[in-house]
């Protein structure tokens, strides 16, 4: 039942602006779920990864066949490249440091889940009048600054998409291209992550547990499905608003059962 709850965590949370990643190691937490050398975690990140290719794979594949003949696929892919350089260059460098200390923290997650969700309510409201309405044409340095700053997301509880979708709207992307242009850049950035965490960690992982790795990674897999199909639509007639206030309170009340000794 926890693998299953867990799977269901990092599914329905990957894609959208509350921090999966915090998701998971406070409900881990509070479980009392142990999985040596995070392999659950690590492992399970992996159906995410598959929920996106399964949802964008015509448009994976059109732009993959098209990019030797049309400029705009290349210069898409191009794009997605920029956006994910600054990650790979500084995850490879500060890994070590991330996992065995910002993981470790249970508060951190909490309180950067709070001031996570007021940013995500402050540009939700504030942001600038979008100049770009489509996730495949940002130009290469709007995308590079997207880049740089879903490094953020390194601090667990910040959000991978909540960090490229805050960014992408401070500078100009609308609501729907926004977290568009997020799930394209979550494919290079999680796989990335997932064969680096897999590398770093090889002399540790526990692959005993094989039925709660599968069960989690199913349900990753098709809840991150069923949420990517219905973000979209959903953020472009309502917004961010609600996901702001989902981690408020969700980080108000880990923070509390922390502090009370849970």
């Amino acid at each position: 039942m926890d693998a299953a709850l867990l799977g269901l965590v990092e599914g329905l949370t990957e894609f959208i602006p509350v921090s999966s990643t915090g998701h998971l190691l406070l409900a881990g937490h509070f479980l009392g779920f142990e999985s040596p050398g995070r392999t659950f975690e690590v492992v399970i990140q992996l159906g995410a990864v598959l929920a996106i290719l399964t949802v964008y794979f015509g448009k994976l594949w059109q732009v993959a066949s098209t990019m030797g003949s049309d400029p705009a696929s290349r210069r898409f892919v191009v794009s997605v490249l920029l956006a994910f350089l600054p990650a790979m260059v500084i995850g490879a460098l500060a890994h070590d440091f991330i996992k065995a200390v910002l993981f470790e923290t249970p508060a951190l997650v909490a309180v950067m889940l709070i001031l996570g969700g007021i940013v995500l309510l402050f540009v939700d409201r504030f942001a600038p009048v979008p100049q770009y309405e489509d996730a495949m044409e940002l130009p290469f340095r709007k995308a590079l600054a997207i880049g740089f700053i879903q490094c953020l997301a390194m601090v667990p509880g910040v959000s991978r998409s909540g960090a490229t979708i805050v960014g992408a709207r401070m500078l100009g992307v609308g609501r729907r291209a926004s977290a568009e242009f997020s799930f394209f850049l979550s494919m290079p950035t999680m796989a990335a992550a997932f064969a680096y965490d897999l590398f770093k960690s090889r002399n540790v992982l526990d692959f005993s547990a094989v039925s709660d790795i599968a069960v989690g990674f199913v349900l990753a897999l098709v809840s991150g499905v069923l949420v990517v199909h219905w973000l979209l639509d959903f953020v472009s007639r309502h917004g961010f608003v609600l996901f702001g206030w989902w981690r408020i309170i969700i980080g108000s009340l880990a923070l509390g059962l922390l502090l009370l000794g849970f």
